[in-house]
């Protein structure tokens, strides 16, 4: 049964709250769903009660787009069931899960699919929007392993979709974003991986960064779909690394001792720490910004504007592999020819610092969109949505919005519009 809150109720304050602490809005009400049932019916109370709709799981939206002021939030958190058949390999997750929740259910028999790299990540957002991870070199991107969506339509339908059935519905949802309903339940397919994994990091000073860098990404171009390189500049030096997941990933480790590194870590791991290693369980009191673009190819003149780093965190992670497999044409995620995945990212807690921090990252990723062809929809900030994906694609993209919300419901989102609609945002 659903619970509405409003505000002054006891949990309204702890639901709206999202990990990037620049959002602080007021829904006039919060469902808390706990079957699809429910959100049919959330959906028509918003609908009827001309509220704007927006769907919550894990809240990491970097804009906050789950969260509208004086609109309906639909927050799937209590849908958060995991079931698992080992002997299928296949997992059945409800919307409201988390990518932790889906992870420590498969990894009791062994088993995984890509799943992110931050535990208390939302599964919804993450693979409607394309869902890279550790895994995605090896088996795809997580929804490259979706076998079935159930879809809760802006007319309030129950409908399912997969590769026999709603194929068209099937496409847009493997990375066109909520844009099509509110999915409440995944079909999954896993893999057996075991449960260990590699995380090697060598730091070095700035002054060999474009040495390192260089050395890094020409050994990318080889490197087995168990690695993932992974890059991170600072003001002062550069770590390069890869993490593998499975038995074995020493033998990458010599050409990268070879550059002279002034740290080394080489960390044994399972499975379940590697995906939750990088949580933050005080996420939320952070005020957040950040900007990502997406390479496929890391030139010379790009390394030499990456390391012109200011005070950010910056990030590279390697695509290829199965990513590339699949047909660009198969899915509505974009840019499956990506090398490398490029996200800058500063975080603080005085708002006083919102502009200075917000105008430097900006700056700085500027100078790098040069070097891109595009971003991955699920860094998009401030950015048109084009960016995600190309116009031909972006038609497919509009064409159907247009048959399954030409109202544009759902909207609170890195939004598709439809070609005709009433609301217009």
């Amino acid at each position: 049964m659903t619970t509405y809150l409003t505000v002054g109720d006891a949990g309204y304050d702890e639901a709206r709250s999202v990990w990037n602490a620049m959002v602080d809005r007021r829904p006039a009400a919060i469902a808390r769903c706990a079957t699809t049932e429910d959100v049919v019916a959330a959906v028509r109370y918003g609908r009827l009660n001309g509220l704007e709709i927006a769907v919550r799981c894990g809240g990491h939206n970097i804009a906050g787009l789950a969260v509208p002021e004086g609109g309906l939030m639909i927050d799937l958190t209590p849908m958060h069931e995991v079931r698992v058949d080992p002997a299928l390999r296949r997992a059945w997750v409800q919307g409201g899960a988390l990518l932790g929740e889906l992870d420590r259910a498969a990894q009791e028999y062994g088993l995984a699919t890509t799943a992110g790299n931050v535990s208390h990540t939302g599964v919804g957002g993450l693979t409607l929007g394309g869902g890279m991870g550790w895994l995605a070199r090896r088996f795809g991107l997580a929804c490259d392993n979706v076998i079935s969506y159930e879809v809760v339509t802006a007319d309030g339908s129950i409908v399912r979709a997969s590769a026999d059935e709603n194929t068209e519905l099937f496409w847009g949802l493997r990375g066109g974003g909520g844009n099509f309903g509110i999915v409440t339940s995944f079909e999954f397919q896993l893999h057996h991986i075991g449960t260990r994994a590699l995380s090697v990091e060598f730091t070095y000073p700035m002054a060999k960064g474009f040495e390192v860098l260089r050395r890094w990404r020409d050994l990318n171009a080889n490197a087995p779909r168990e690695a993932t390189f992974t890059a991170g500049l600072a003001t002062d030096s550069v770590t390069v690394g890869y993490v593998w997941v499975g038995e074995g990933g020493y033998d990458l480790l010599p050409a990268f001792r070879e550059l002279g590194p002034t740290e080394e870590r080489v960390d044994e791991l399972t499975y379940l720490e590697l995906q939750s290693r990088d949580d933050n369980v005080q996420g939320h009191r952070y005020r957040r910004y950040w900007k990502g673009h997406y390479f496929k190819s890391l030139p010379d003149e790009a390394i030499r504007a990456l390391l012109q780093v200011p005070d950010v965190g910056v990030s590279l992670q390697a695509y290829g592999g199965a990513i590339a497999d699949v047909p660009d044409a198969d899915s509505a995620f974009s840019h499956r020819d990506t090398r490398f995945e490029f996200v800058t990212a500063t975080r603080w807690e005085d708002p006083a610092e919102d502009e200075d921090r917000i105008g430097a990252l900006r700056a700085y990723a500027a100078t790098l969109e040069p070097y891109a062809h595009g971003a991955y929809v699920n860094t998009l900030n401030d950015d048109p949505i084009n960016r995600a994906f190309p116009p031909a694609k972006l038609a497919r993209l509009v064409a159907l919005k247009t048959v399954h919300d030409p109202e544009n419901v759902f909207h609170l989102n890195q939004n598709i519009r439809p070609r005709r609609g009433m609301m217009v945002l």
